[in-house]
């Protein structure tokens, strides 16, 4: 599968001369009939594998009770996941732009995922400036950009909740021993920022939290498909998402600051789209 860096290339070769061009435009489309193609394959006996498996559950309830079963079902899910996020990566430069109120389209991405970490202790700080202009946007495909983005923040922060936690049980353990300044134990508060805004004449939205943070050495793979660094997960949402942006003419990109003192890390993804 090429690389965005690999479509660059392709790119700036294809400005050269029409005759390079025509030949690698024929070359891009039969590398996306190949994907379609390979994903059509596979899902249909993929079905049928989950279909069987159904069936037998069905006639023969005592299998549920066998060891790992309920790992051929995980497997088959992550499996329909992958194709699902494959065939979105390979159609995520065709776009079907409307005309969309920003206003109205990313305060209801706000309230949506703010109702999703009600049952959290995440604080969610939305700002989202006024007089935002309208304009055509695929909304479809930037609402899947956003709820990904903020996926992965509260993903980020639960994490670091969790580790802080943990780290805060040994300071506690370390206090009853008398060993420990009690001004310095950890406390640690996760909170995801959401903020829209125009600058010049593009639209700006960034999306940043607390949490756990990327290492230096991974920030520069992370938009590359099938890198992941999560214990489950395709490695395909970040680069589907900057192919999303791309295509709307923007960027997308991202800063992080792992391994502060006391759990304090920022990481911010920020998405840049000209408005026409």
């Amino acid at each position: 599968m090429f690389t965005e860096s690999d479509y660059e290339k392709l790119h700036q070769i294809m400005a050269e001369s029409p005759e390079k061009e025509e030949l690698l435009t024929r070359l891009l489309h039969s590398h996306r009939m190949d994907i379609s193609t390979i994903s059509h394959e596979i899902r249909n006996p993929l079905t049928l594998i989950y279909s069987t498996l159904q069936m037998i559950e069905a006639s023969n309830p005592e299998v549920l009770n066998i060891r790992h079963w309920s790992d051929l079902h995980s497997d088959i899910e992550y499996m329909k996941q992958l194709l699902e996020e494959l065939s979105a990566y390979n159609n995520g430069q065709r776009l079907s732009p409307s005309s969309t109120d920003l206003d109205i389209f990313l305060k209801k991405i706000s309230l949506s995922f703010a109702s999703s970490i009600i049952e959290t202790d995440i604080e969610f700080i939305s700002r989202i400036e006024p007089e935002l202009p309208v304009m055509p946007a695929d909304s479809i495909k930037l609402r899947e950009v956003l709820l990904n983005l903020l996926g992965n923040a509260r993903d980020a922060v639960l994490i670091q909740q969790s580790t802080c936690s943990n780290h805060l049980d040994s300071a506690c353990n370390c206090e009853s021993n008398g060993s420990l300044d009690t001004g310095k134990a950890l406390t640690y508060s996760p909170q995801i920022h959401f903020h829209a805004w125009k600058e010049h004449s593009n639209l700006i939205i960034s999306v940043s939290d607390n949490g756990c943070g990327i290492a230096p050495e991974h920030l520069s793979a992370i938009f590359e498909p099938f890198v992941t660094y999560k214990s489950s997960g395709t490695g395909l949402g970040l680069p589907l998402s900057r192919r999303i942006i791309e295509a709307h003419g923007g960027t997308l990109t991202v800063h992080s600051e792992p391994d502060l003192p006391d759990c304090q890390v920022k990481t911010t993804f920020t998405l840049t789209i000209p408005i026409p």
